[in-house]
C-alpha cells in the first residue's frame, strides 16, 4: 500500500508550515517560503494560488507584499491543506478490481479498506497546522518567519 503526497501536496504542506511558524511576523514572501522550506520557487506561486482559492491563505500584492494564513493555524487541518491542492483524496474504485465494486455487492476487502481510509482522513482532519508547526527550531525556519537576517 502506498501513502504519499503528490509534489503539489508536499509543497503545499511545507508552505503552510512556514506560514504557520511565521504567523506572528506579518507577511512572508514566496521567495522566503521557498528558500526556507526547500521548495522550487517556480512552483510555489501555483501552490499558493490553490491555497488562496481554498480560503487558507491571503495574499498582499506589491513589493512589500507576501502571504499569510487566512485564519489561525489551529483552525486549519492537514486535510484542509492536502485537499486544497489535491482535491478529495477518497478512493472510489474497488481495491481488488480497479472499478466500482460489482453488482454482487462489495469485494472481500471493501469494508476494511474504506474504514481504514476514513480513519486516515480523520487523523488528517484532526491534525492542525498549529500542532504540526510547533516551535521553529532550525535556522532556516526562523529565517522564514523573519527572525534572522
Amino acid at each position: 500500500m502506498r501513502l504519499e503526497l503528490t509534489k503539489r501536496g508536499d509543497y503545499a504542506v511545507r508552505a503552510m508550515l512556514a506560514l504557520a511558524r511565521g504567523s506572528g511576523n506579518g507577511l512572508l514572501s514566496a521567495r522566503r517560503i521557498a528558500g526556507a522550506m526547500e521548495i522550487p520557487v517556480r512552483f510555489l506561486p501555483q501552490v499558493l494560488s490553490d491555497l488562496q482559492h481554498a480560503g487558507l491563505v491571503e495574499a498582499a500584492p506589491g513589493r512589500a507584499g507576501g502571504y499569510r494564513l487566512s485564519r489561525d493555524a489551529s483552525a486549519i487541518s492537514l486535510l484542509d491543506v492536502i485537499e486544497a491542492v489535491e482535491g478529495d483524496s477518497r478512493r472510489r474504485s474497488c481495491v481488488l478490481r480497479g472499478g466500482p465494486c460489482g453488482v454482487d455487492g462489495h469485494c472481500d476487502v471493501h469494508e476494511v479498506f474504506f474504514r481504514g481510509q476514513e480513519a486516515l482522513r480523520g487523523t488528517f482532519a484532526q491534525s492542525t497546522l498549529a500542532e504540526l508547526a510547533g516551535p521553529a527550531t532550525t535556522a532556516a525556519l526562523k529565517a522564514a518567519s523573519g527572525q534572522l537576517g
